[in-house]
């Protein structure tokens, strides 16, 4: 009888519904690389978050990071206009329309985070995450996508 309770019991834990992760923590470091090459949005989130950690030690100016989310179309457009908009812009054009979320920039040690709607987002499109610090988005860059 004991065995049966415990299979039971053990049966339903597996069926539990996973709990989605709405966030994600990405690190970008003083040799332009990114600690990851692919988010994947829970498609049961209504919010997302992504936490930027900057892990080295030069400041803004000279090595900040960001993070842009938009269309992958977009992204090398979304970058040349956000070179010419500045740092005091955080490297991306006021108001763009393309672009869907971005962090502040940031330098070595600092750490900075957005949130923004799920719904923004679209089964099957490709999406770019990307630094659009001049010069970074080239390396600096992964994919984004709706997941289950």
């Amino acid at each position: 009888m004991f065995a049966k309770l415990a299979l039971t019991a053990t049966l339903g834990l597996v069926s539990l519904p996973a709990l989605a992760a709405c966030e994600v923590t990405i690190e970008g470091n003083d040799a332009m690389q990114f600690n990851q090459k692919q988010i994947v949005v829970d498609k049961t989130c209504k919010q997302f978050t992504i936490h930027l950690k900057h892990t080295g030690k030069i400041p803004k100016t000279a090595m900040g990071h960001n993070v842009v989310i938009s269309k992958k179309a977009d992204e090398k457009a979304v970058a040349t206009d956000g070179m010419t908009a500045g740092l005091d812009n955080n490297y991306v054009k006021p108001n763009d329309s393309r672009v869907i979320a971005h962090t502040d920039v940031i330098g070595g040690g600092e750490s900075t985070s957005v949130t923004f709607d799920v719904a923004k987002l679209q089964a099957g499109e490709d999406y770019a995450f990307f630094c659009s610090f001049p010069g970074h988005w080239a390396v600096m860059t992964g994919k984004l996508g709706l997941g289950s």
